[in-house]
């Protein structure tokens, strides 16, 4: 018999894909202890979840995988034949389908697509206190993405509008914002994406001096402090309008202890989850629970689902607790568990990470 950490090691499933699984009916364990309630799975079994895993895989409905499952080992195979050749026609139909709605899309974007780049005929100078900028590139640098499929994400976008610096960072599965103030500017708002490498080039030059200097003339971009600079060119690409991103539903707001919050991550149980949509990569889930309290613990393997429970990337996470420095507080922000948590710090409304959570069940 194996066990249903066992299984979902050997069969490429979910712990808990394989409780939806059972609640459902498709992959019944063989003896449930009727004490502890776990699961426990038949050695014939184990063939069963990996051929359940290659059809979810495939986006086959359960209603179908149910009789796959069930012709499977019979010796007329004619009905498994057909409902696999019956899925793929469909995938091949909704291929066809989304080709050309994504194609009507491109045309649209075509019709209205504006330059990527604002040609700039003067250059803009402004001073910002050192401590400032390194604060804010330090808050949201660990959000960058990484995916050469999306160089517009691969840089921080230094938005200035009047005399706020804002700093943002993204990778479609978390965000961070800061800022820092300026003078010298005052100005109509600029925006520029500073490539990352170009960033950390700049947070180098960032010491105890009192001030640097921040130039964005046409397609380039310079920092100076302390008497040397860094400068480069600006990507290319036009940052999505974070704005619209941050607009998020009012949700329960819960003052955590950073050190606290971060031992229990740390220490706390995981959850090792498929291989998901974020970037094909397989990755720990926390889940976070908000007790009757008002405290916030890490929840173990059962019940989840519940409107106080939120999933998200475990590194992410921590990360985003680093991000925050010497913060001793945090302002947890937990909406519906299918809503981003928003990460914001109890002196400042202006300087935040949001994380999109994780889907537990199928």
């Amino acid at each position: 018999m194996r066990s249903i950490g066992e299984m979902a090691r050997d069969s490429g499933l979910s712990v808990s894909a394989l409780r939806f699984y059972d609640r459902a009916g498709v992959l019944v364990p063989a003896w449930v202890d009727p004490v502890s309630g776990y699961r426990w799975y038949a050695p014939e079994q184990l063939e069963e979840s990996r051929l359940l895993a290659r059809l979810r895989r495939a986006g086959m409905p359960l209603a179908d995988i149910r009789l796959v499952l069930a012709g499977w080992s019979g010796t007329d195979t004619g009905l498994v034949r057909k409902l696999l050749e019956g899925h793929l026609r469909r995938l091949e139909l909704g291929l066809s389908d989304a080709r050309r709605e994504l194609s009507a899309l491109r045309a649209l974007l075509d019709d209205r697509e504006k330059p990527m780049t604002t040609v700039r005929t003067d250059a803009v100078r402004l001073t910002v206190p050192a401590s400032e900028l390194a604060a804010a590139v330090d808050a949201v640098r660990f959000a960058a993405g990484t995916d050469p499929e999306l160089p517009m994400l691969g840089g921080l976008l230094f938005d200035l509008e009047g005399d706020v610096l804002r700093v943002v960072a993204t990778d479609r599965y978390r965000m961070a914002v800061a800022q820092a103030g300026t003078a010298g500017h005052g100005g109509p708002r600029v925006q520029a994406v500073v490539p990352s490498p170009l960033v950390d080039a700049m947070r180098a030059l960032l010491g105890e001096d009192a001030s640097a200097q921040l130039t964005v003339d046409g397609d380039r971009v310079a920092l100076e402090a302390g008497g040397r600079q860094a400068a480069g060119p600006l990507l290319d690409h036009e940052f999505p309008d974070y704005r619209r991103l941050v607009n998020l539903s009012a949700g329960r707001r819960v003052v955590v202890d950073v050190a606290d919050l971060r031992e229990a991550v740390e220490t706390g149980p995981v959850r090792a989850s498929e291989v998901r949509e974020q970037d094909g990569v397989t990755f720990d889930i926390t889940v976070l629970e908000v007790a009757g309290d008002g405290t916030v613990g890490v929840r173990g393997e059962e019940g989840t689902g519940g409107k106080d429970h939120v999933a998200v990337n475990r590194v992410f996470l921590l990360q985003a607790l680093a991000a925050a420095g010497e913060t001793e507080r945090l302002v947890l922000e937990f909406g519906d568990p299918t809503a981003p948590m928003a990460v914001r710090r109890t002196d400042t409304e202006d300087a935040f990470s949001i994380l999109m959570p994780v889907r537990l069940e199928d």
